[in-house]
């Protein structure tokens, strides 16, 4: 009877491994597959690259609107610069035509005084031709001829006018033309002035304009660099992730055997190893609160969806570390993923083998081989490996599967 009892414990013993490793089985898929999802956005170092990626592209649209912008004040400018230049142009065609006509006007008036000149001198070369006139009247024999040397006399003075007149006329319409020329020069001084400040405004916009130019180029370097630097940092967590699994793996069947071996050993002194209420086996191990509990979630900032394989404590950088329960430092060393990493073999309680694996410290004061006491200070709260600030990641191994560690507080 006790031989077969033995047998149906052994069955049962054989049967609930096989479920076990079945479930563990499929945990570690969905662990596996969390974890790649982490990959591309978790680690420290990928994030970084992708906030930078992310700061370039949007710098870039901010840089080429700004270009844009910068572009489109130099063609207004240059459409002004255009409409200047053809008025100074105009104003300058003017004002060179202006100075032609001042010059012939010169010319014209000297010409009508050298005429005037010698209108006069010829006149006056015989005497005074009022006297030439009245005594050429006195000569006359006739009423007839008397009437003709009038009208002779009036031509002599009547071209004499007008010759004068003309003169006045030629020095006038030159007064004029001076008006003009001074007139036509201020203008093209207005507008070379002008013209002159829109230059420096054209050179500065034009400047505005390289100097956007150049800021895109700079951005569209940086983000490829960017990328090149993500596409090196997706890399090297890869393989960070590669040797997580390798020591996932190892961590995982070395708690396999101990808790089978910690349950045959319990199971050999009494029925201490039987299941039982698995609440108050283990106590908090920070005094800080819960920020992140165990099971698939989104992630609070990249919000990807993916399996959390323990419960995050928030506390600060520093905060102490306690032991959950009594047991035995197994393995102590640093992980790419999850920085400072302690694992305590607790041995067997509730019916299961359990283990505690605390992440990311900033050191522990415990090493492999010790013992410790549940309550004990083994480290302190830190921020290693794939972690966005100061917490511990506290991991609860049931015959060497990830469970929920609240359901053992």
């Amino acid at each position: 009877m006790a031989a077969a009892l033995v047998a149906v414990m052994a069955l049962g013993v054989s049967a609930a491994h096989a479920d076990d490793l079945k479930d563990k089985k499929n945990e570690v898929e969905r662990e596996l597959k969390g974890a790649h999802q982490d990959l591309d956005e978790s680690s420290a170092q990928l994030r970084k690259a992708g906030e930078r990626l992310a700061a370039a592209q949007e710098q870039l649209g901010v840089a080429k609107t700004r270009l844009a912008t910068a572009r489109g004040k130099v063609e207004v400018a240059q459409e002004a610069d255009a409409q200047m230049q053809a008025e100074l142009a105009t104003a300058e065609q003017e004002l060179a035509e202006a100075e032609a006509a001042l010059a012939q006007g010169g010319v014209d008036r000297d010409a009508q005084r050298a005429k005037v000149a010698r209108t006069v001198a010829d006149m006056y070369s015989e005497g005074d031709p009022e006297l030439i006139a009245f005594a050429s009247l006195l000569d006359a024999d006739s009423t007839e001829e008397l009437t003709r040397r009038d009208g002779v006399r009036d031509v002599v003075i009547g071209q004499e006018a007008r010759e004068y007149d003309e003169l006045k006329a030629a020095e006038v319409l030159l007064e004029v033309r001076e008006v003009q020329v001074s007139e036509a020069r201020d203008a093209v001084a207005v507008k070379r002035e002008a013209a002159a400040e829109h230059l420096a405004l054209m050179q500065g916009l034009e400047a505005e304009q390289q100097a956007a130019k150049d800021s895109v180029v700079s951005l569209v370097l940086e983000r490829r660099d960017a990328r090149v630097g993500a596409r090196e940092a997706r890399q090297k967590d890869l393989a960070k992730l590669r040797k997580l699994e390798k020591e996932q793996e190892k961590i995982e069947e070395m708690l396999r055997k101990r808790a089978l071996a910690a349950l045959r050993r319990a199971r050999a002194r009494s029925q201490a190893g039987a299941s039982g209420p698995a609440t108050g086996v283990l106590m908090h191990p920070t005094d800080g609160y819960v920020t992140s509990p165990f099971g698939y979630r989104t992630h609070p900032i990249y919000h990807y969806w993916g399996l959390h394989d323990g419960v995050d404590f928030g506390g600060g950088c520093g905060t102490p570390l306690r032991a959950a329960a009594d047991g035995k430092v197994v393995s102590s060393y640093f992980s790419g993923v999850y920085g400072n990493r302690l694992v305590i073999d607790n041995g067997a309680l509730a019916g299961r083998g359990i283990a505690t694996i605390y992440n990311h410290a900033t050191s522990y004061t415990v090493g492999v081989g010790d013992t410790v006491e549940q309550g004990q200070v083994i480290g302190y709260e830190g921020s290693t490996g794939w972690s966005t600030g100061c917490h511990l990641h506290f991991t609860v191994m049931a015959n060497g599967t990830a469970v929920d560690p609240m359901q053992f507080f």
